[in-house]
């Protein structure tokens, strides 16, 4: 049963009530993650990718007060064009926006508890937040990984983003019970870089095996998201020795600015595609179509077994 206060469009409330597969899709990326108009030609274009697959996309916001599953291409160009000024929303800052009646860009966290909300039950992103570098002294520890704990959606990414301790943030996974995939790939995916030098939990070479694990966990009744890693396109994928040293030096000129929580992020990510002379926002583009199509194959595999569980 929906809440008095989500808002579902006419697209995506249709798609759930017939049983068609459904994408979640953030906000962030759209208000956060890139300048104005790449944003929105992005989103736009990750949107087409979910319904080329013969999914429906449902990009998730806060706009007035409303927790809307499913944005209009104008809605989405207001959260291009104001940008920064849109509010970044996590779990914690969710009530505060339905509440004050105002607008927010939803996290990889407020994203799932969205689209679980609504009945959305895969959601496909750029990367996940994790530990931070040095959280052994800050504590720094993305809000995604616990929802990831404790929200039964899968997040299909390239990982989790690559300014992050990528060791520390799959041993924070492991403790909370998240499985995590590679898919096609036994080497967990470094977002800009194909690989890590990391292990995967499980590898899955078809969407139909990603579906299986899902069911299986539950069905079960053992709560929580997976975490479905998709690699960039090699063609798409930077140098990893490149893409090391922006990080290295992004996180140096972060640390010497007293940058940090919710502003550490979108620093660091336009620090380094400025240091890779705008690659990586190039590469980012590219890795997050690439989820959302993998994202609605495995959401029509998903829907073909609740489907067949319920004939």
């Amino acid at each position: 049963m929906t809440h008095p206060m989500l808002t579902l469009s006419k697209d995506v409330a249709a798609a759930l009530a017939d049983g068609q597969p459904v994408v979640a899709l953030e906000s962030t990326i759209i208000s956060h993650g890139m300048p104005f108009p790449r944003n929105v030609e992005t989103a736009l274009a990750v949107e087409a990718a979910v319904r080329d697959e013969g999914a429906v996309p449902a990009t998730i916001a806060v706009l007035g007060g409303w927790a809307c599953v499913g944005l209009t291409a104008e809605q989405i160009g207001y959260l291009g064009e104001r940008g920064l000024d849109v509010p970044k929303l996590s779990r914690r800052d969710l009530p505060l926006a339905l509440v004050s009646g105002g607008d927010g860009a939803t996290t990889v966290a407020a994203t799932m508890i969205l689209a679980a909300r609504a009945g959305v039950e895969v959601f496909a992103t750029g990367g996940i937040g994790g530990v931070h570098r040095g959280a052994e002294l800050t504590f720094d520890v993305s809000a995604d990984l616990q929802e990831l704990a404790q929200t039964n959606v899968a997040v299909v990414c390239a990982g989790a983003k690559a300014i992050l301790d990528l060791p520390k943030t799959l041993e924070y996974l492991e403790t909370h019970g998240v499985p995590v995939v590679g898919f096609g790939t036994d080497d967990l995916p470094g977002f800009y870089t194909t690989k890590t030098g990391l292990g995967v939990d499980f590898r899955a070479d078809t969407p139909a095996q990603v579906a299986d694990l899902l069911q299986a966990k539950w069905d079960f009744s053992l709560n929580g998201g997976v975490l479905v890693t998709n690699p960039v396109p090699s063609d798409q994928a930077l140098d990893l020795t490149r893409v090391d040293t922006a990080i290295s030096q992004a996180v140096a000129e972060a640390e010497q600015q007293g940058i940090g929580g919710k502003d550490a992020t979108p620093f660091l990510l336009a620090r380094v595609k400025d240091l890779t002379g705008g690659d990586s926002l190039e590469t980012n583009i590219a890795l997050i179509e690439n989820n959302a199509r993998l994202a609605a194959r495995i959401a029509a595999e998903r829907q073909a077994r609740r489907a067949h569980q319920t004939a």
